[in-house]
C-alpha cells in the first residue's frame, strides 16, 4: 500500500479548508493510499497502441437552436418592469462607499 501519512493528510485538508478528527485522518490516510496504489497499477498498462481521444462518446455532435433574429423590447416596456427608477435611469443600491 502506498504510505500517505497522516501529516499530508491534514495538509490536504488545510488546503480544502476541512476540519478532520484524528479518526477521519487516519480513515482517509488508508483510503488515500489505495487511490494512489490504483493510479499506480493503471500507470503501468501498456497504451502505446492506444490512441488519445477527446471524448469518449467519439460521434459527440453539438445541439443548437436556429438564431433567429427579432426585435428586442422597447426602452419604456423595460423600463415600466424596473423595481425601481429615475425618470429614464434604473436606480441601484450605492456600492462604493
Amino acid at each position: 500500500m502506498a504510505d500517505i501519512t497522516r501529516d499530508e493528510v491534514r495538509r490536504i485538508a488545510e488546503l480544502a479548508r476541512l476540519g478532520l478528527d484524528p479518526s477521519e485522518e487516519e480513515t482517509l490516510a488508508r483510503q488515500l493510499g489505495r487511490i494512489v496504489e490504483a493510479m499506480e497499477q493503471l500507470s503501468q498498462v501498456d497504451t502505446s497502441g492506444v490512441e488519445p481521444l477527446a471524448h469518449v462518446l467519439l460521434d459527440l455532435t453539438n445541439v443548437t437552436r436556429p438564431d433567429d433574429p427579432r426585435s428586442a423590447a422597447g426602452r419604456d416596456e423595460l423600463l415600466a418592469a424596473a423595481p425601481d427608477r429615475n425618470g429614464e435611469f434604473l436606480r441601484v443600491p450605492r456600492v462604493i462607499e
